[in-house]
């Protein structure tokens, strides 16, 4: 996923010339409580927050030029970057918003804090069925009950509960990634696990080979 597929659109910009008073109602109006400062051509030039007007106003500021963020001191990403590039800017600097520039520097975006939320809980969503899907075609020559055998030895070795192969394969069509995550005690484990399976099979296949 790449963040122009990620980012919110119907965004609001502000010239470096505007008035403080527009601004904060253009922003009230609009719900939108950071924003893109650009030029006439609408390239990025700044950043300003509704805590920053806010400021101005307490400090007798005018325009937004007078309490922006310059370009060069705020987080911003290109159109075609990978979206985790997004979520990890957002983390590394404790930012809600982040502007997403084209190759001229033309805003086109803004990836917002509820846009990352959103994706993350579509992804937590996809069936863990999905997930062994993919697994079965990237082992070649691997069959499905192959695969499944292999997941049931490998969570009886881990849990301790007898589990069959139907059992396994019931339970990963009726759990969600985000489900299964939870389950296992977090993303880590729930990929220790998959390789574990991985390796297993492998090795049950070409113990079969040399018989």
């Amino acid at each position: 996923m790449l963040v122009n597929e990620m980012m919110d659109k119907d965004f609001i910009v502000v010239s470096p010339d505007d008035d403080l008073i527009d601004v904060s109602i253009l922003m009230e109006k609009k719900l939108r409580f950071t924003t893109p400062v650009v030029d006439e051509k609408k390239k990025l030039i700044g950043w300003i927050t509704s805590l920053d007007v806010t400021r101005g106003f307490r400090e007798g500021k005018k325009k937004v030029k007078d309490v922006m963020y310059a370009k060069e001191d705020i987080v911003h990403v290109q159109k075609d970057d990978p979206a985790r590039l997004a979520v990890m800017e957002a983390s590394k600097y404790k930012v809600f918003n982040i502007p997403v520039i084209n190759d001229e520097d033309v805003v086109v975006g803004v990836v917002r804090a509820f846009d990352i939320v959103k994706t993350l809980s579509s992804l937590y969503e996809v069936k863990v069925y999905k997930i062994f899907e993919a697994m079965n075609e990237e082992l070649k020559g691997v069959s499905w009950d192959e695969l499944m055998e292999a997941s049931a030895i490998v969570t009886r070795r881990r849990t301790g509960k007898r589990v069959t192969a139907q059992d396994y394969e019931k339970r990963i069509k009726n759990s969600t990634f985000g489900e299964a995550i939870w389950a296992t005690g977090g993303l880590e484990k729930f990929f220790v696990g998959l390789i574990a399976i991985g390796e297993l099979v492998i090795a049950r296949k070409v113990a079969k080979a040399r018989k």
